[in-house]
């Protein structure tokens, strides 16, 4: 059974992504209009640029959950104390180091900027930059809060908070760039409301949850403990940021701030579609760590790794169909023509996450069961080769040559883990396959049915884009529902209303 906390956490995730994704839908045309598309191109290329310090995380956050979750399991609540203080006297270290690093970055902005940008826009860029070195500094620490509320299951405030925090910070947006305020203004929004967040999760660890945070003894094994737990998760948090963020960089080293913003809608289009999937499995980290620490059978684990991902596959196949039917419509609307080439960005990260991003459970299980330094080592690699690749055919092809090399590296890593999740976790891989081909055909009868039909909705603009995505929901659910076991029936039944039940 899942429990409330998870199906309240799931919930007010989906409300969380719906409203930044419809906000971030309203905003995005309303700051590109007001900055222009060179303006908004600065502000995502300084935004990739400082946030690569991010990344000096380590993944303590992720250890956090890990440990605090294990030592909650085994009720050892002086350890868990004492976990807390060496992971924030690590914090500290990490801070210093940021800015330090952050500063020699400053340094160097206009030797790797200054062919490309304006003096006004390198300026503006330099003021950002120092702001943003501070935002890192202090949200890495304030993150750790937030952490140690997913490891004691309590997902529903942080949540609800988040969700608060995400619509005061449009309606702040909206507002300020009304007043003619520029990328700055928007860089120092971010910087408060961070603030403001994690002065909200402090309250609510240490004072609604009693977590305590008491220094006994700096024990070396626990700090090799969690460097050698941490220091893979670092490396799938710098994969990330070198898939998705180093591209505009390097367009930013050859093209102009324009082709950086197309780059950049696509790219953000398609951390949405991440962003629903990971509603459901960042929940789960905590149950992986349990398991491990139960040591459930095989059969169990591939059984609750097929149910949590069937789960975000429906999700997943409904958004990508969506897309691939009505995206060229969408962006035309929402952003303009000048921006149809993101269109096919979006499409091929779309693809190339599918499978990711529906078996992320897997990793979660990888990481309580501290594995994940193979898959650290693979997806490194993959992305390395695949950045470099198109880095290589963006000089020729632009945008299109680099999004294709790391799309096909991430199918290539995708392939090599399911024979590892295979051989160490035994989770049996050619069942879920046979599971998930049930998925995946009534997936595609779904997208050849409606494309004929979507041809016949003769309404223009938003009304007729709305109409097709209904028109798509509803064969989609029809064929989706065909291949729907009885505990997801039944779940989706339990999404409905009493008031709409049909009573016998």
């Amino acid at each position: 059974m899942i429990s409330k906390e998870i199906k309240g956490g799931a919930l007010l995730s989906y409300a969380t992504i719906f409203a930044t994704n419809i906000v971030g839908i309203v905003l995005t045309p309303y700051i590109i209009k007001s900055l222009g598309a060179s303006e908004y191109g600065l502000y995502t290329m300084i935004g990739a640029f400082v946030g690569y310090l991010t990344v000096l995380d380590f993944g303590i956050n992720n250890s956090i959950i890990r440990f605090v979750a294990k030592y909650r399991a085994e009720k050892d609540k002086k350890g868990e104390e004492n976990f807390l203080a060496v992971s924030f006297i690590i914090y500290a270290i990490i801070s210093l180091t940021i800015i330090i690093l952050g500063s020699i970055g400053y340094l160097y902005l206009d030797d790797l900027f200054g062919k490309t940008l304006t003096l006004e826009q390198l300026n503006k860029a330099k003021i950002m930059v120092v702001i943003l070195i501070f935002n890192v500094a202090v949200t890495i620490p304030g993150g750790a809060f937030n952490a140690i509320c997913m490891a004691y299951e309590n997902f529903r405030l942080p949540k609800a908070i988040n969700l608060v925090k995400y619509i005061l910070r449009s309606i702040l947006v909206v507002v300020i760039l009304f007043y003619g305020g520029d990328s700055i203004s928007l860089v120092i929004i971010d910087t408060v409301m961070n603030l403001i967040f994690i002065v909200a999760m402090a309250y609510l660890a240490l004072y609604k949850l009693k977590v305590k945070i008491r220094y006994y003894t700096f024990e070396k094994t626990l700090a090799m403990s969690i460097f050698h737990y941490s220091v893979w998760v670092f490396v799938l948090a710098l994969v990330n940021k070198l898939r998705w963020q180093f591209g505009q960089l390097v367009l930013g080293l050859n093209y102009e701030t324009t082709i950086i913003a197309i780059y950049a809608v696509g790219i953000t289009l398609g951390s949405y579609y991440g962003a629903f999937s990971s509603a459901i499995s960042s929940l789960f980290l905590p149950k992986a760590m349990q398991m491990t620490v139960k040591s459930e059978s095989p059969q169990v684990m591939t059984e609750t790794f097929i149910k949590i991902s069937r789960i975000s596959t429906y999700i997943l196949f409904f958004i990508l169909g969506g897309f691939i039917l009505v995206g060229r419509q969408f962006i035309h609307l929402w952003v303009g023509d000048t921006f149809r080439e993101a269109y096919l960005f979006t499409v091929l990260i779309m693809i190339g996450l599918t499978f990711t991003l529906s078996q992320s459970f897997g990793n979660d299980l990888l990481q309580a069961k501290n594995k994940h330094r193979f898959r650290g080592i693979v997806i490194l690699t993959a992305t390395l080769l695949g950045v470099a690749l198109g880095w290589y055919l963006s000089l020729s092809h632009g945008a299109i040559g680099l999004i294709s090399s790391i799309v096909a590296f991430i199918f290539l890593e995708r392939i090599v883990m399911w024979w590892y999740m295979n051989k160490e976790l035994q989770i049996n891989m050619l069942y879920y396959f046979k599971d998930f081909s049930g998925q995946l055909i009534c997936f595609l009868v779904a997208l050849v049915i409606s494309y004929p039909l979507l041809g016949l909705v003769t309404t223009a603009g938003w009304l007729g884009l709305f109409c097709k995505i209904a028109l798509f929901g509803a064969m989609y659910s029809c064929c989706m529902y065909q291949v729907m076991n009885r505990t997801e029936k039944r779940l989706v039944c339990d999404l409905i209303p009493a008031s709409l039940k049909v009573r016998r």
